[in-house]
């Protein structure tokens, strides 16, 4: 299970401040149901258990920072202690998943039928990671022509639903036929939307100085959900991979591990403009 892990998502291709790979359990042991979650947290590990997992694949790491203990009176620590007592193994594929091909922002490139894909940021010449189709992000034409406003509903459709929701900055009546798309927190791609030439760039963790110097300056519109709903999609295409090559069966998570659960906002000005246009 582990050899199959490395071969799709090789840990070299991971950024050197990440934590990705085998995190516990024995590399021989036998795994007949894998459970595929985003976010290693008590909530989806009580799910994993439940159904009967022998392996838990995270996309964010659990031990990211170096830590001094794993006492089970820390909440990570209870976790660790939780899985090795059910003798379930957890593995983390995060910024390797991210630039391979296919990777997190094709799964998320899918939702919005976009064709014509080409990574958003390819890996520096020499990286580990470089290599044809690997890159963050993706770009490609949408299938039919959207105004932001029509855009951002239709996000908010495809998307798995969250409190966060889809926020967008830019004309509400700009018409977006190519788009960009990042999952997970995408701030520090910004320029490479703009010398990209899309019309729009749709991520997670926007910051709001960045985003306004990045509009200001003529950049595409932006579109702004959730950093669990960007990434979420590509479970489905990790679970249907383990299946088809190894012939394990899986559990998708669909627990929302997103920190935000409330969301409330007044009508904008042009509300009932906006909604004419649909």
């Amino acid at each position: 299970m582990v050899a199959a892990l490395e071969r799709r998502y090789p840990s070299a291709w991971a950024e050197e401040w990440d934590r990705v790979g085998l995190v516990l359990g024995e590399p021989a042991a036998v795994v007949r149901r894998v459970a595929c979650v985003v976010d290693v947290v008590a909530e989806t590990v009580a799910e994993a258990l439940t159904a009967g997992a022998d392996l838990i694949v995270a996309h964010h790491p659990l031990l990211l920072r170096g830590v001094s203990s794993v006492a089970p009176t820390t909440y990570k620590g209870r976790i660790v202690h939780d899985l090795i007592r059910a003798d379930v193994a957890l593995y983390v594929a995060h910024t390797n998943a991210d630039v391979a091909d296919p990777g997190v922002s094709d799964a998320l490139a899918a939702r919005f039928g976009l064709t014509g894909l080409r990574p958003l940021h390819r890996p520096a010449p020499g990286s580990p990671a470089e290599g044809k189709g690997r890159g963050i992000g993706r770009v490609g034409e949408l299938p039919t022509p959207m105004t932001l406003a029509e855009l951002t509903r239709h996000a908010a459709a495809v998307l798995p639903a969250t409190a966060w929701g889809v926020r967008a900055a830019g004309d509400p009546r700009r018409l977006v036929r190519t788009l960009a798309v990042s999952g997970g927190s995408g701030d520090s791609f910004l320029a490479a939307a703009t010398a990209a030439g899309v019309d729009a760039f749709l991520t997670a963790d926007l910051r709001h100085h960045p985003a306004g110097e990045h509009l200001a300056a003529g950049g595409p519109a932006l579109l702004d959900a959730a950093h669990w709903a960007t990434e979420r999609p590509w479970l489905d295409d990790l679970a249907a991979h383990l299946r088809a090559e190894l012939g394990v069966e899986t559990f998708v998570s669909d627990l929302d591990t997103d920190p935000w659960t409330l969301h409330a906002a007044a009508p904008a000005p042009d509300d009932k403009e906006l909604h004419r246009e649909g």
